[in-house]
């Protein structure tokens, strides 16, 4: 599987914290709420199963889209449509990770010029850091905040700058193996 990069327990709370604008609601109303936003993104990045779901459920097809058929640790109704306008990749991503695979997975989705669907199997609840670190300057990545809403990050140096100095927090106990280190440095563009 190759190195990852695991959040430890103490961290989880710098992850309550919203990385964008969080828009409140529900269902294709809260899409609607953000329809302006989205309009030209340079690349367009949906996290989650309901946020995704809500998404094309408005036309709004994101360039790259990842689930894990979970909401809130709980299976999901297979209700994210699943056709030919995208490119399906598979990654096993635990819970709390992110692993090397699932970084090369969004890496190759954001060079490829097709729509992508990546599916985790495990948990997508870490996606949106490094989908946030490795999207172009002016795109969006859009994720679900169960019970609120969904947020939407909108792409700048210094959005990069503020998960960078979060993913560093996570890893800087854990550079203690080449791969790791390797992983970080391809989070950083290297």
């Amino acid at each position: 599987m190759g190195a990852q990069i695991e959040l430890p327990e103490n961290l989880r709370p710098m992850l309550r914290k919203y990385f964008g604008a969080v828009f409140q609601g529900t269902g294709k109303d809260t899409i609607k709420k953000m329809e302006q936003q989205l309009k030209t993104p340079t690349k367009l990045i949906s996290v989650g199963d309901v946020t995704t779901f809500h998404l094309l459920e408005s036309d709004i097809i994101p360039d790259i889209y990842i689930i894990d058929n979970r909401t809130n640790r709980k299976p999901t109704p297979d209700r994210v449509e699943k056709n030919h306008r995208f490119t399906q990749v598979t990654v096993d991503n635990p819970a709390g990770t992110i692993t090397e695979d699932l970084v090369n997975k969004i890496e190759n989705a954001l060079l490829s010029k097709n729509h992508v669907r990546i599916f985790v199997n495990g948990e997508e609840d870490l996606a949106a850091l490094p989908a946030i670190l490795m999207a172009p300057i002016n795109s969006i990545v859009l994720y679900g905040q169960p019970g609120e809403g969904v947020v939407l990050v909108e792409i700048t140096k210094s959005k990069k700058e503020e998960v960078k100095d979060l993913l560093n927090k996570i890893i800087e106990a854990q550079i203690t193996d080449d791969d790791l280190n390797s992983l970080w440095r391809k989070l950083n563009g290297y």
